[in-house]
């Protein structure tokens, strides 16, 4: 049977897309698995068995169940930081409506995606699993806070914030995602919220807090 050199190379071109997608379609598939069954329960077989490959195909890519984890927190948070580090680098407008787009944008890439998974997983065990705890402490709420200092320290330069207790301490502007977060791990069945609704008030209540008053 002949073959042609063009349906080999289109096979071969397949084949380099396929390994290569394989890495994202483990991290999505130890995220499903983690998201059912928790950090601790889950097993590297179960994860390679959803992402269709075998356990050493898995351990190709990463070499535990941590380092998997700590992949699937850099592939989902970075994007998020790069595009409001982005916004804020280019932004010519004020603070204020800097903070208007960024809050939104936060709780979308937060709850519309499955980083809220990860989330909830340092929450409900890192008690258990220290290691992954610090990590997402580094490359996370660490890289946060200095984005959320970036934000604040420019509002207050242009004269738009008042450099207070609140903008001394800046968490406190990021306190209601968190609420968020274990508000649906634990009473969003019973009581939902509108993610919507929830990223505008935690807007208002910002500018509440910190918005230089006109002067009369």
């Amino acid at each position: 049977m002949f073959v042609s050199k063009t349906t080999d190379i289109s096979a071969a071109v397949k084949a380099q897309r396929r390994k290569e997608a394989r890495p994202a379609e483990i991290l999505d598939a130890g995220l499903k698995e983690f998201a059912e069954h928790g950090f601790a329960a889950s097993k590297l077989v179960d994860i390679a068995r959803r992402a269709g490959v075998v356990k050493g195909t898995l351990y190709r890519y990463f070499p535990n169940k941590e380092a998997l984890f700590e992949a699937a927190v850099t592939s989902r948070v970075n994007p998020m930081f790069d595009q409001v580090n982005t916004l804020l680098d280019h932004y010519p407008g004020s603070t204020e409506d800097l903070l208007r787009i960024a809050l939104p944008q936060i709780y979308q890439r937060i709850f519309n995606t499955d980083l809220h998974i990860l989330m909830r997983i340092i929450i409900s065990e890192s008690n258990r699993f220290p290691d992954i705890a610090q990590f997402y402490h580094q490359q996370v709420i660490l890289k946060g806070r200095g984005l959320l200092e970036k934000i604040v320290q420019r509002g207050i330069e242009r004269g738009e914030f008042r450099d207070g207790p609140v903008t001394d301490t800046p968490m406190v502007i990021f306190a209601p995602v968190l609420m968020t977060v274990v508000w649906k791990m634990t009473f969003d069945r019973f009581d939902p919220i509108d993610i919507e609704k929830m990223a505008a008030a935690h807007v208002d209540m910002v500018f509440n807090g910190i918005k230089v008053s006109a002067k009369k």
